[in-house]
């Protein structure tokens, strides 16, 4: 199986430095800061590329578990909101909020509710931050 690899740069202290990060597809980069991470300052941050990863791999488990079921999507989207807190002396993620919305020909809407749930118990991010961070599921059909 493929090894992905990014790479990330810190300059200065916490609060007044500066940071850059990238991958190696050269898809993915940007600058971050205490500013961007913790308060509401232009920048991305650690939390909003797990978000991403987490609507990525989920949107992409739902498409495999409906197409293995015979119910093709046509349209699979995700948002993930991901929480950091102050959890005692140190930051934490604390919550992954999954919204889905998704286009299945032939589909109710329990169906659909099932097969997201298993994707969000299934994808890999998932069970990388399983009994880490609590998630929170919203799926409908539109």
């Amino acid at each position: 199986m493929p090894v992905r690899n990014a790479s990330a740069v810190w300059e200065g202290g916490l609060k007044g430095g500066k940071g850059t990060f990238k991958a190696e597809s050269g898809q993915v980069g940007g600058g971050y800061g205490f500013g961007s991470r913790f308060e509401s300052a232009k920048g991305s941050n650690p939390e909003e590329l797990i978000a991403a990863a987490h609507a990525s791999c989920l949107s992409m488990a739902l498409s495999a578990g409906l197409e293995r079921a015979g119910k093709t999507p046509t349209r699979v989207e995700t948002s993930a909101a991901c929480t950091i807190e102050k959890v005692g002396d140190a930051f934490r993620i604390t919550k992954m909020k999954l919204v889905v919305r998704g286009k299945v020909p032939g589909l109710d809407q329990v169906g659909f509710a099932k097969a997201a749930e298993d994707a969000k118990n299934g994808c890999p991010v998932s069970n990388a931050l399983k009994g880490n961070v609590a998630f929170e599921l919203d799926a409908k059909l539109e």
